[in-house]
Formats: C-alpha cells, structure tokens, sequence
C-alpha cells in the first residue's frame, strides 16, 4: 500500500508550536540576561523570568487566538460570498473555474469537461479549493494554535530559566545565552523535521536571530549596571 504523510496537514499547530517555542527560549533568556547584566540578584532573575514566562505563555495563547479567530473570520466571509456569487450566476462562476484550469495547462474542452464534472459534484467546495485555495488542511483553528503556542512558549522559556539555577554568578548572562543557543539549534533541527525539511538552514535561522536579540538585551543590561554603579 503506497501511503503518504505530508507535512502541511500539520502546519496549523506546527508553525505556532516552533513561534511558540521560539519566543520562549528568546525573550526569557535576553530578559534574563539583561537583568543579571544589570547586576540583579538571583532571586530577582528567577522572578523576572518567571514573571516573563507567565506572562508571555498567556500573551501569546491571546494572540494566537484573537489572530487566527481573525483568518476564521475571513475564511466564513469568503464562503457566504462564494455561496451568493454561485447561486446568483452560476454560468459565471463556471467560466471562471474553466479559466483556472486553462491557466493550469490544460486545453479548452478538458477545462470545460473538468470544471463541469467537478460543479456537478460540489461547485462550493470546488471553488473554496481552486479559486479561493482553502482547503480543510489549511482552515483556521483558533484553540489549537492558541494552546500549541502557549504550551510550546512555556516549555521553551522553562529552559533558560532552569539554567539560573545552575549559574548563580556573574557569568550567568553568557551561561544562559550559550545554553539558550543551544536549545536554538535543537528547536530549529526538531521544525526542520516535524516540516520533512533540510536542517541546517532553520538551525542557522534560529540560531542568529536568537544570538542578536540576546547580546543587544545584554548590551543594554551592561549599560544600566554602569549607570547605577
């Protein structure tokens, strides 16, 4: 039996379980470094980072849902729009998915044949997928991105946060950058093969951005630790 598994049946939860996941890992590790830059003590780190995870897991729960709620929303307009447009001129409506497979290769009488056969069967669905390019694969889930996001943000973050516990110095803004770059590069090769991609592209993306945003978070730490002392 020939099976197949692609990727994009999971990209819904996917794309905001890595952003997710992301998010937590940056911004909690340059918060931390940034306050332990500043000379804070241990016990201030623990509770800004907690504090940031918290907060960040709800924050992005929130925007995953109000965001997404939003396509849900645009997607439910495009199909009442659909209906009104098929039931008001269906002639139309087939000449134009005529078009479509014509601009896809093939000649006029199969297109015609294709479309005609393919209305008969469901002229909504046929049009959500061709014309408009929603396909269930691809419908908005409000709660699924919403939960994957904030799960993926909190574990995330509980990674350099757990790292304060093992450096208590003053190297702890290095010390958790270096393990943070390193839960980076596994979160980029774990996308990169949860999506059937190559890995060394989304390793080397991650990695980069997650670097600058912490140095530039530790810059700034320096310099108010200097203004104060």
């Amino acid at each position: 039996m020939h099976e197949e598994t692609h990727a994009v049946t999971r990209i819904g939860w996917l794309r905001a379980a890595i952003l997710g996941a992301n998010d937590g890992i940056v911004s909690t590790a340059s918060l931390i470094a940034g306050v332990a830059a500043a000379g804070a003590a241990q016990s201030s780190v623990l509770v800004t980072g907690t504090a940031g995870l918290v907060a960040g897991a709800m924050s992005m729960a929130a925007g995953e849902y109000v965001s997404v709620s939003s396509q849900g929303d645009a997607e439910r307009s495009d199909v009442e729009l659909e209906k009104r447009h098929l039931a008001a001129d269906p002639e139309f409506e087939l000449e134009e998915l005529t078009q479509i497979y014509q601009q896809r290769g093939l000649d006029r009488p199969l297109a015609e044949q294709v479309a005609a056969q393919l209305t008969a069967h469901d002229a909504l669905d046929t049009h959500l997928r061709d014309e408009l390019g929603l396909t269930d694969a691809m419908t908005a889930r409000p709660v699924q991105a919403a939960v994957a996001s904030a799960a993926s943000f909190a574990i995330g973050a509980a990674l350099p946060l757990a790292t304060v516990l093992l450096d208590q110095g003053g190297s702890l803004p290095f010390t958790v950058s270096a393990a943070s770059l390193a839960f980076l590069a596994i979160l980029g090769a774990l996308g990169a093969w949860a999506g059937n991609a190559p890995m060394l592209r989304p390793v080397v993306r991650v990695t980069f951005w997650g670097a600058a945003a912490m140095a530039v978070t530790i810059a700034i730490g320096s310099l108010f630790d200097t203004a104060i002392g």
